[in-house]
């Protein structure tokens, strides 16, 4: 509603002393000027620009004489002001305004024309005298009190309710003050009674009056004639400690402040005219448990001109605003208002005076130093010493001004100079640039970039996404002449804006950025607009009074045309509009005799010019209804009806059953259309012609309404929200009138009632409804502390110091899980279930339910008394209709203390029974949260069982993450820190993308020496030496505790698995991201589980699981130059090159001759990599691998794939010539490079050929030949048969293995003749390696387990480079089997995997070339 804005602005008065200080203010009653009183001052200030216009200073006898000023009133013309004084005097003043007549009109008010020249007086003996504005009493006798008769109600006098209430309004048309005499004269048995504070009520007709006991009352003329014996009051019998007061005439409501710092607002039952409490004021002590009941009594209390907040100020400072009906809006005594950034709490800013500005833009305070310490005092130039004035600034809803703005869902706020959007995003489909108007002023509103998008398709993004407003700043050039703004509307799709000030109309455009004002300023200055604006289509409808006619009227003006009456389409009006509301394609005005008019409005296109008609539709005269037109506070056409569409005799008339709603103080008032005479057809298609039913006499639907929101929008889906009413009642929350529809088109039951109201309790002011959302959009006041900013002592009392910067920030709420749970208490369970259905799309649907479930448990298990019908077993049945059942439960218990667990999950379910409902529903993480709550309600048995169950199945279904976890949780029930569970490294957690990033994290630049390697590389590779993960606790001293030995069965198990069934990429997965020790496991399990049993179904199976294409042999073959053996190697390391990662970067010292570095690649495959002898590197087997012509150039740097070239441009030009100069010499016709595209296509991706060398290198290491063999014939490389070979001969390998790999090398070739041919030609390569395989088996008669390998007894070839910058590290020897030397053998693994990832880089000099 109204909410602060930036910091107050203080006014300094002219310089005296302490004596001069002002202490009270009142603005004249149009708010333009205000007095300012001073004990022997007066000071007239203008309210804008806020400054002093003239002074009259008492002097020093008349001072004396008179006494100190007291109180000021005005006149209502603004002409005189009467001041009392302490010694019993009123002084009245003229204002004579110097400047002549320079307004263009006399403002003209139908109902104002005769004002009343008096003035009520109530003096301390307890008497009421009446006196004129100019200064004698007009002959009546002054009114005793105490022959007021005073009733509980009024009954006796029931004259009073058929009176016509406008017959005195001329008597007391404004608010007047009380004026207190000091008088020593009392009446016999009433001693010192006499009215404190009072104030008159023009609606309710009387004086709402507080005495100086504490009692109140309301006191009214029972005739029209004021006289002691005409007077009668009614009083509460439960007030007896009142101190001020203060009326709403739109509310018709009495806000009446008490000494125990509440306030208690009562209004008049219209029945028998007895006070009736309608709400209270106060705060409670859950919000602020410190000071809610130390405020002291109220001081003052103040309704905003526009009647929809409330000021509170108390005795020992402070001040909260209120809305009309309850809802605490703002409130100075929490929070940054009373602590300072240090913590320290500041003293509550005490009010003696305040008043409103014009339009509420202001309010004028004048605060009380009472408090200041004295060395403010001691200093003569402290600000604080200067008596001032603070302007405190508001910013306020449309909706408090503009009710019509109600059927839209954007928030729109308006202040004195701009206005606040939350649509922006939607507004701005063709500008991406953002409006953040004067943030010098609202430094947190910058605006994001606004996104594509529409009103019916806008995303939650662009309505939630961020708290920060569009800025829009109002022509400065309109507000010069038309300050302040009383109205302003949006359009539905957020694209335009129409704001109006004292005269006229501007609009603006958020697509172009620009406003269009009047180009005629006559035409501008000749309409004041009376009953607010709305929009229609591309149209502003707006209801306004024509100056120089002396004519209300109806005008529609285009958006696109200039803005000028030529373009206007006019209608005239017999009444004033007061209120102006637009439903689809008609206009509804509430007038102020009472009356509502319902117009057509059409686009007609006139020629070159496009207007807009407006016809009358019907009118219906509502006098009777309606004490005074002042009360209306909104009016609105809604298809809105008791009947929801199924059970109307015609399912058209669904769409088009308007009512009027009519908000009559706080009372919302349905009136529908009247269907019960005889319904006809409609032939005629023009509606303007059709005759409209009347309507039905008013319903009274809800009490307390501040506002109303519908749509005439339409959703089959969503027919709950769209055809609901949306109430915001104040502190009593929201209501919705919600349609009630039978299951599947069913008739419905007679006896059901269509509708039902639901009350429920947001923690926002309600601004705005997104109906097919779900969600409610408000704003809320956020504050900033910068008191840090300021150290110096001098500086302690700044007003930046003394408040904190207030901005506005948007904010929004879920509110369906209220509705669906008042639905499930009233046994409507089904029609909740049809609710929750249609929302189940929405992206927070699964947290309603969580919210839902959350608060009735909470209530319920933390109640005192026994709860005799309990909702919980009925929400959880409900929650169990919805897939999410087990999630929502299951978060819920997780948010919620554990004491609570077991009332839930005696509604809900035994969480054994959940737990396992999610493994049958493979949803493995919500079976964890499950795990956590079995933990703490079961013992340690339990716990262990379904983790295990758990455990077993995340492995089968490569749930790394949720692994490590488990791994962690077992160990923590095992040894008994359940409680402090050890914390999940999250640096080195590999993702669980299914690549082996165990091997790929270790990548570390090979030119740079130990020195150079940053220390977080460093770490990492320390890190990851060890396996990665939460496991890595499980390799350390405690690894044979029983609780690790009971995990790595586990692992041992699933591992054998995968191996049995030839999963070896699932197998790399597994080891890789939970740290399995697989080169140890697998020297065990080398003649058992490690061992290919099919090497025919082992090959398919790596096929297919890498990706890897099955070889074929293209026709070209037969005559190829490839097929002699003579060039096939510069084929194999073209594709090797090819298709090697760009992003693997390695960079290779220059020096090395390309020969080591050639060398190095196929040496990285070997078993071990250590120093060797570099002579037998040059064997036989291996001689024919290389081509010489490359290898004496190209030595400064190493060449990648081409996507490596143009990605990093590292490449010196010489290089690129030294390969066309290098390469050209191998002279490659057609049909070779059309072989090379051939084997190009029959490697697999990248990632799966680094996947099968890690596991070939892996294999190598463990000595499971076998697999080395299956593994290098998928890759189709013999040099990897031939490692093989030199394994065999130069150690005993065990005959079984090999006799199985003999047999298995047939099956393969017995299965490539006859169902594979293009792996024959590689077979027919090796098949020299085969034979002596064959020799070697023959040979050995009595095999030998196979030994781990050593760096004594192993050729290999290794580049020396790779072993110079690894240093001394690593030699050594792995026992067979051996656990606990993993940090060598992941060494070992990290200095292969670095040679073997630097392999691809020496071959894609070829690669460069052919590209």
């Amino acid at each position: 509603m109204y909410f602060l804005s930036g910091w107050p602005k203080r006014l300094l008065c002219p310089l005296g002393s302490p004596a001069e200080a002002p202490f009270h203010v009142q603005s004249d009653p149009q708010r333009t000027f205000f007095a300012v009183l001073a004990p022997a001052r007066l000071s007239i200030w203008y309210s804008r620009p806020s400054v002093l216009i003239v002074t009259y200073k008492e002097s020093a006898k008349s001072s004396s004489q008179f006494g100190s000023y007291k109180q000021a009133e005005w006149r209502p013309d603004s002409t005189m002001i009467a001041v009392s004084t302490a010694n019993g005097y009123i002084l009245f003043f003229h204002i004579i305004s110097t400047r002549g007549d320079k307004y263009l009109y006399e403002p003209v008010y139908p109902n104002l024309q005769s004002v009343l020249e008096d003035l009520l007086v109530a003096t301390s003996d307890g008497l009421l005298h009446l006196i004129h504005w100019e200064g004698m009493t007009n002959g009546r006798k002054a009114i005793n009190l105490c022959t007021v008769p005073f009733s509980v109600d009024l009954q006796s006098s029931r004259e009073f309710a058929g009176k016509n209430v406008r017959e005195l309004f001329t008597i007391f048309i404004f608010i007047f003050h009380i004026l207190i005499f000091s008088s020593a004269g009392s009446f016999l048995g009433f001693v010192d009674v006499h009215i404190r504070d009072m104030e008159y009520c023009a609606t309710l007709d009387g004086f709402a009056v507080v005495f100086n006991d504490g009692k109140v009352g309301f006191i009214t003329p029972v005739s029209s004639r004021f006289t002691a014996e005409q007077l009668h009051g009614v009083w509460p019998q439960d007030i007896i400690d009142g101190t001020c007061v203060a009326v709403n005439n739109k509310y018709r409501l009495m806000a009446f402040g008490c000494a125990s710092g509440s306030v208690q607002v009562y209004t008049i039952d219209n029945t028998t005219g007895a006070m009736l409490l309608s709400h209270k004021l106060e705060l409670t002590a859950k919000q602020y448990p410190d000071i809610w009941n130390k405020t002291g009594a109220v001081k003052l209390v103040k309704w905003s001109p526009d009647n929809s907040v409330v000021i509170v100020t108390w005795e020992y400072g402070g001040l909260s605003l209120w809305s009309v009906f309850g809802a605490q809006l703002i409130c100075t005594l929490g929070g940054d208002f009373a602590y300072r950034s240090d913590g320290t709490k500041k003293d509550p800013l005490k009010i003696n005076s305040m008043s409103w500005g014009a339009e509420g833009y202001h309010l004028w305070v004048i605060s009380g130093f009472g408090s200041q310490n004295t060395e403010i005092e001691a200093d003569p130039k402290s600000i604080v010493k200067q008596p001032g004035i603070l302007l405190f600034q508001f910013i306020k809803s449309v909706l408090t001004v503009n009710p019509c703005m109600s059927n839209q869902e954007q928030v729109l706020l308006q202040g004195e100079d701009r206005l606040y959007l939350n649509c922006g995003e939607a507004s701005q489909t063709q500008n991406p640039r953002s409006s953040s108007a004067h943030s010098e002023h609202k430094p947190s509103r910058e605006k994001s970039p606004f996104a594509d998008g529409s009103l019916e398709s806008q995303g939650l993004s662009t309505l939630l996404g961020h708290r920060h407003w569009h800025v829009v700043q109002i022509s400065s050039i309109y507000l010069e002449s038309n300050w302040p703004i009383r109205f302003s509307a949006i359009d539905k799709l957020g694209q335009n804006i129409a704001v109006v000030g004292k005269f006229g109309f501007a609009h603006y455009s958020l697509l172009t950025k620009k406003w269009k004002l009047f180009g005629n300023i006559t035409q501008e200055q000749n309409m004041i607009v009376t009953g607010g604006l709305a929009w229609w289509n591309d149209f502003i409808v707006l209801a306004c009074y024509n100056i120089s006619d002396h004519q209300e009227e109806l005008r529609v003006y285009l958006r696109t045309s200039n803005l000028d009456n030529a373009f206007a389409h006019v209608t005239k009006a017999q009444a004033e509009t007061l209120l102006l509301s637009v439903f689809r394609d008609m206009v509804i005005v509430f007038r102020a005799d009472c009356s509502i008019c319902l117009y057509s409005i059409e686009r007609k296109s006139d020629g070159p010019n496009t207007t807009a008609s407006i016809q009358v539709l019907q009118e219906v005269s509502m006098s009777r209804y309606i004490p005074h037109p002042f009360l209306v506070v909104s009016v609105t056409l809604t298809s809105v009806s008791t009947e929801n569409g199924i059970t109307l005799k015609m399912p058209q008339q669904a769409r088009d059953a308007e009512s009027i709603m009519l908000n009559l103080a706080g009372q919302l008032i349905m009136m529908q259309r009247d269907r019960s005479g005889p319904q006809i057809r409609e032939k005629d298609n023009n509606p303007n012609q059709r005759k409209l039913l009347p309507f039905c006499p008013p319903v009274v639907l809800a009490q307390s309404v501040e506002n109303v929101w519908t749509t005439c929008r339409a959703n089959k889906q969503k027919r709950h929200l769209l055809e609901a009413l949306w109430l915001s009642c104040g502190g009593a929350g929201m209501k919705v009138w919600l349609p009630l529809f039978p299951r599947d088109h069913r008739k419905p039951h007679s006896f059901l009632s269509q509708r039902i109201m639901l009350p429920f309790h947001i923690n926002i002011y309600p601004l705005a409804v997104l109906f097919e959302d779900a969600l409610v959009l408000g704003a809320v006041n956020d504050t900033l502390l910068y008191d840090s900013l300021y150290t110096r002592n001098s500086a302690r009392e700044q007003l930046e110091v003394l408040f904190p910067f207030c901005v506005v920030e948007r904010t929004s709420q879920i509110y369906l899980h209220h509705i669906l749970r008042q639905l499930l208490v009233r046994n409507l369970g089904e029609q909740a279930l049809l609710l929750a259905q249609s929302c189940a799309t929405l992206p927070y649907f699964p947290h309603v339910l969580e919210l839902m479930l959350h608060e009735v448990l909470e209530e319920e298990a933390t109640s005192r008394e026994p709860i005799p019908d309990p909702l919980l077993p009925t929400v959880a049945k409900f929650i169990t209709e919805f897939p999410l059942f087990l999630q929502t439960v299951v978060h819920c218990a997780r948010k919620t203390e554990y004491a609570l667990w077991n009332y839930l999950f005696a509604a809900v379910g035994n969480p054994k029974d959940l737990f396992e409902e999610c493994l049958m529903a493979q949803d493995l993480d919500t079976a964890a949260s499950y795990l956590i709550i079995l933990q703490n309600m079961e013992v340690p048995a339990v716990s262990r069982q379904h983790a295990t169950l758990l455990f077993n199945t995340a492995l089968e279904q490569g749930k790394w993450d949720l692994c490590r976890h488990m791994i962690r949780f077992l160990k923590a029930i095992g040894s008994g820190e359940a409680e402090t569970p050890p914390p999940t490294p999250t640096a080195q957690e590999p993702s669980s993308s299914g690549g082996f990033e165990f091997f790929r994290n270790r990548s570390i630049s090979l030119s740079q020496s130990a020195e150079n390697v940053p220390a977080s590389k460093f770490s990492l590779q320390k890190t990851l030496s060890m396996p990665s993960g939460p496991s890595g606790k499980r390799w350390s001293k405690d690894s044979d505790c029983a609780e690790n030995m009971y995990i790595d069965m586990m692992l041992w198990r699933h591992a054998r698995r995968l191996l049995e069934e030839v999963r070896l990429k699932d197998l790399g997965c597994f080891a890789a991201q939970l740290g399995f020790e697989l080169i140890s496991w697998l020297c065990k399990e080398r003649i058992r589980a490690a061992r290919v049993d099919n090497f025919v179904i082992a090959l398919k199976r790596l096929h297919k699981d890498f990706l890897w294409p099955l070889p074929i042999i293209p026709a070209s073959s037969i005559s190829s130059p490839f097929k002699n053996g003579k060039y096939r190697i510069v084929g194999e390391q073209l594709l090797k090159s090819q298709s090697a990662d760009p992003f693997l970067n390695l960079e290779i010292d220059a020096g090395i001759s390309n020969v080591q570095r050639s060398q190095s690649w196929l040496g990285n495959i070997g078993p071990t990599h250590h120093e060797t002898d570099t002579a037998s590197s040059h064997g036989p087997q291996m001689q024919d691998a290389f081509l010489s012509p490359l290898s004496n150039k190209g030595d400064e740097c190493s060449i990648g794939s081409a996507t490596d070239l143009t990605e990093s441009s590292s490449m010196v030009d010489g290089d690129w010539t030294m390969v066309d100069e290098n390469f050209s010499t191998l002279s490659l016709t057609q049909s070779e490079l059309e072989h090379i595209s051939m084997e190009l296509a029959s490697k697999g991706p990248h990632k799966s050929q680094v996947q099968l060398r890690y596991l070939l290198h892996i294999f190598m290491e463990a000595g499971c030949l076998d697999w080395c063999i299956v593994i290098g014939l998928i890759l189709r490389e013999s040099s990897v048969i031939s490692q093989i070979l030199v394994i065999i001969q130069s150690s005993e390998v065990d005959g079984e293995m090999l006799q199985n790999i003999k047999t298995g090398l047939h099956a393969v070739d017995r299965w490539a003749s006859t169902d594979c041919p293009g792996y024959k030609p590689f077979l027919n390569v090796i098949k020299p390696q085969l034979q002596k395989l064959s020799e070697i088996t023959e040979e050995q008669v009595q095999p030998e387990a196979f030994q781990p390998i050593t760096a004594g007894k192993t050729p290999e070839q290794t580049s020396p480079r790779a072993e110079e910058s690894r240093g001394s590290s690593g030699h050594g020897s792995i026992p067979q089997g051996e656990v606990g030397g993993s940090s060598m053998v992941s060494r070992k693994e990290e200095d292969t995997t670095r040679a073997e990832e630097e392999e691809p880089f020496q071959d894609g000099t070829y690669d460069c070339s052919v590209s």
